[in-house]
């Protein structure tokens, strides 16, 4: 009778997961939530391992070089800076190297483009030779280049074009060392894009350029930034092409990389370090744009 009656009198299980009347107010309690914990990593040893050299590898190689340069841009202050910037002929080669990379990167947009949509849709005779060609400027040693321009294009042009020590010649080379990058970024997309969604939207009425701009462009611009990224800043850099064919004339066909050099032979490195610094910073500013541009067009698509 006693075990009974403590059994009876004795209060219920009570679930964790139920809720408990509270003794003021009469409500409920709130079951209590988990804490969501943050993402794990899913590094082994091994990768994280591997990720440990590959920093390592690139800090030594990149971070480490380009934190020195901006220490040393940095010594002058920014009054260093103003006064390297406000040099007539340091700012003309700035222009100029901007001005010029730009111009051939909207050039290799349009025409790198249409070269890798013709490697990839068309079949015609030296369709292989071509796509081997377009490797070139890859492989070939800038100032060779600049030689093999120079001969084209120089005093003794067997075309007639005498474009060298002009500002066209900056032109010319920045495009010939900076053609492959669009070319090979876009290809390998293409390559990829089903025609069976084309297909369907010519079957349904849609004209070739309505095909183009809202199902091919979409796809293509993504790669199309990133070699326009590429492309504008192996521009800003290039030296070796130039150096035969622009003269290096002041004020006329002198670009950033022998302003640099010029600095460095007169034993200013901070005037030096703080134009390489300027340019780094332009060239950051171009490839974050274009992310920005190429992350927005993958989303929307």
């Amino acid at each position: 009778m006693t075990s009974a009656l403590v059994e009876r009198g004795s209060p219920p299980p009570v679930d964790p997961g139920a809720d408990v009347p509270t003794g003021g107010g009469g409500g409920r309690r709130r079951p209590r939530r988990s804490r969501r914990s943050g993402p794990r990593s899913t590094l082994t040893r091994g990768a994280g391992l591997g990720l440990g050299v590959a920093v390592l590898w690139f800090s030594i190689l990149v971070l480490l070089p380009l934190a020195a340069v901006v220490a040393v841009a940095a010594e002058g202050g920014v009054s260093g800076y103003v006064s390297v910037l406000q040099n007539d002929q340091t700012w003309a080669a700035v222009t100029l190297t901007v001005t010029q990379a730009a111009v051939v990167t909207v050039v290799n947009v349009l025409v790198g483009t249409v070269i890798a949509w013709v490697l990839v849709r068309d079949s015609f005779w030296g369709k292989r030779l071509l796509d081997v060609i377009i490797d070139v400027p890859f492989a070939l040693p800038t100032i060779v280049a600049g030689l093999v321009l120079l001969s084209l294009y120089g005093p003794n042009s067997p075309l007639g074009l005498q474009w060298a020590f002009t500002p066209s010649a900056v032109t010319l080379a920045l495009a010939f060392v900076t053609l492959p990058f669009v070319v090979r970024t876009v290809q390998p997309v293409l390559e990829e894009l089903e025609t069976d969604v084309e297909e369907a939207a010519a079957s349904l009425g849609a004209k070739r350029s309505t095909i183009f701009r809202r199902i091919i462009l979409p796809s293509l611009v993504p790669a199309i930034a990133a070699g326009a990224a590429l492309s504008f800043a192996r521009a800003i850099s290039e030296y070796g092409s130039l150096v035969l064919l622009s003269g290096n004339r002041p004020f006329e066909t002198e670009v950033v990389s022998v302003r640099v050099l010029t600095f460095i032979e007169n034993g200013n490195n901070t005037s030096a370090a703080a134009v390489a610094s300027v340019m780094l910073f332009v060239a950051l500013v171009v490839i974050v744009l274009l992310d920005v541009l190429q992350r927005r067009v993958a989303r929307r698509g």
